[in-house]
């Protein structure tokens, strides 16, 4: 596998753990239908929630969010819905994203978007 595609898995980890600690419920990882993939899907307070989640080793090249364009919403929501049916989720659902930055000594640090599109 790719070395990016390995950060890519780390960070999903990463950032599952870390909306574990903030009182998340981890209920599915990288849920696949058609082209589109959800890294996470999470329970918090009465919500499904859809996290995509996005490594950066850096910001020169721009912030997480930035990489979530509209054909990358567009097929999140289209495999959110394929999930809500699938599992026949009734209640309110969320889409966020978490970006997972790795500084240049290592360190990790997170930024969370909470309703970042629908």
């Amino acid at each position: 596998m790719a070395e990016h595609n390995d950060n890519g898995r780390l960070a999903e980890q990463m950032a599952a753990d870390w909306l574990v600690g903030k009182g998340y419920e981890h209920i599915d990882s990288n849920y696949r239908h058609g082209y589109a993939e959800i890294d996470l899907v999470m329970k918090h307070r009465g919500l499904l929630v859809f996290v995509e989640v996005k490594f950066r080793s850096g910001t020169g090249f721009g912030y997480a969010e930035e990489f979530v364009d509209s054909t990358k919403k567009k097929l999140l929501v289209k495999a959110a819905d394929h999930y809500i049916y699938e599992k026949d989720w009734k209640k309110d659902i969320r889409f966020d994203i978490v970006g997972v930055y790795r500084d240049r000594n290592g360190a990790v640090n997170f930024r969370h978007f909470e309703d970042a599109f629908y």
